[in-house]
This record gives C-alpha cells, structure tokens and sequence, in this order.
C-alpha cells in the first residue's frame, strides 16, 4: 500500500522516502482540533493509513471513544487500507472503550483506576507491537476523542492531563508519537481556556479544522491550519503555519491552496 505524500504530509514533515519514513518522529504530540460544524476525524484517517502504509511500516494503537471497528474499518477500506489484516498481523491494536463501564457518578479513586487500566492497555499494546517482525516500526498512538474521555472522567482535568502527560512520557521513551482528536467548541467558555491550554502547550503540531472564513461552498469543505510549534529559525524559535482548504471524497480527502480551484 503506497501513499503519495500530500499538503498535510508536507506540513508535518511526513515527505521521507524509504522504509521508516513518513512517521511521526519519537515523542511528537499532535493535537487536531475540531468543531461541530467541521469535523476534523479525517486528519485522524489520514495519519492511520500513513502510518500503516508500507512507507512507513509502522504501528497503530487505536483508542476508541466514538465509534466501534467496524466504522473505522470500512472508512480506511475506502481509503484503500485494510485494517483487518493489519489487525490479524499486530499491526493495528483497537482498545474498544465503547464497552468500558465507567462510575455513573464520581467514586473514590474509580475514575482514576479507570484512567490507570486504559493505560496499562496502551502499555500492553505498546509491548505487543515492540516485539516480533515489527519491532523496530514506528507506533501512533491515536485517541478518537479526547473531549468524549473528559466526559466519562466526569469532568475531572487534572485525571485527564495527567493520563496524557503519562502517555507524552510514554512516547518519549519508546519510539511511539501520540495523536489527539479534540472537539473545541463544546465546552463552557469558563471551562475550555485550562483543558485546550494544556493541550496546546504539549503539542507539537497543532491542527485545527475550521469551517471557510465565507460560509458553506459546494466544491470546498472547509479550511485547514497546521501549526508546527518551536521552528528554528534565525537563531531563535518560532512557530510555522501553513492553511490550505480541503474538500471530503468518498475514497479521500483533496487539499488545495486557497484560490487554486477555478
């Protein structure tokens, strides 16, 4: 399964030729960032079937909140990735959190145990695929969503954050790179500065689906900003976006320049 690499690809330095490349780098955090009214789940896509490709060679652990496998399987089929077989061959590992029961209310230390158990899931995983025929492969850790986790957590941020800074850490020490799915407008505005600051802070790329500046267009879907944090340049750091616009097809997604569609 070839891929052709792509604006986003480019933006995320995923433009490498050879076995191995096209991967995150170790430790990268990227954060895509959503609303209802754009959804940004097919970044999530993308970055599964560009790591699962034969370029990259690499692994996926897949944590889903939002939807069972059979949803995600017959998207990437569309897109021309089988995660069956990748399943069957430890490439792919889905941790199924949609028949996970959570405390209905806040418990002592239920909700923390909960979060410790999901993350003894992702360790196991991690062990799984950093051993046999692709133990040198890159793994992603995606998490499809994030904002759905605070909500079986009861809305506790502090058990979130520290869940994340422990798979940040993770991925620090393993060749692993994380990948967080976020809805950014459904949280009170009194509530969202602390949970989507944090988030931004431990990312690396920070990619935001945005419905046009314009309004709704039959051709373009919406716009695309990604955001690489701490580029040097010129003796000092600085942050890199670069935005195109993005039209949803069956089989795919088409990114594009604005103002280079007639």
């Amino acid at each position: 399964m070839n891929h052709s690499p792509n604006l986003l690809d480019e933006a995320l330095g995923l433009t490498g030729r050879g076995f191995g490349c096209g991967a995150l780098s170790q430790g990268r955090v990227v954060l895509v960032e959503d609303c209802v009214e754009t959804s940004g789940a097919f970044v999530l896509h993308h970055l599964v079937k560009r790591a699962l490709s034969t370029d990259s060679g690499g692994n996926v652990i897949f944590i889903a909140l939002s939807h069972s496998f059979s949803h995600y399987d017959r998207i990437l089929r569309k897109l021309g990735c089988n995660l069956s077989m990748h399943r069957e061959h430890n490439r792919f590992h889905f941790v199924d959190m949609l028949k996970v029961e959570f405390p209905n209310e806040i418990q002592k230390n239920a909700v923390e145990h909960g979060l410790v158990d999901l993350y003894s899931k992702i360790l196991k995983a991690v062990e799984v695929s950093s051993s046999g025929d692709y133990s040198r492969a890159h793994i992603s850790i995606v998490i499809d969503d994030l904002s759905i986790l605070e909500i079986v957590a009861h809305g506790s941020v502090d058990h979130v954050l520290d869940f994340l800074h422990y798979c940040i850490t993770l991925t620090s020490e393993q060749d692993c790179s994380l990948v967080i799915l976020n809805h950014e407008d459904i949280y009170p505005e009194m509530e969202a500065p602390r949970l989507l600051s944090h988030l931004i802070y431990l990312a690396d790329f920070v990619i935001k689906a945005e419905p046009l500046v314009t309004g709704i267009a039959a051709d373009v879907h919406g716009q695309l900003t990604v955001l690489k944090k701490g580029t040097f340049n010129d003796s000092q750091y600085t942050d890199k976006a670069s935005n195109f616009h993005f039209q949803v097809k069956e089989n795919g997604v088409e990114l594009f320049f604005p103002g280079t569609r007639c």
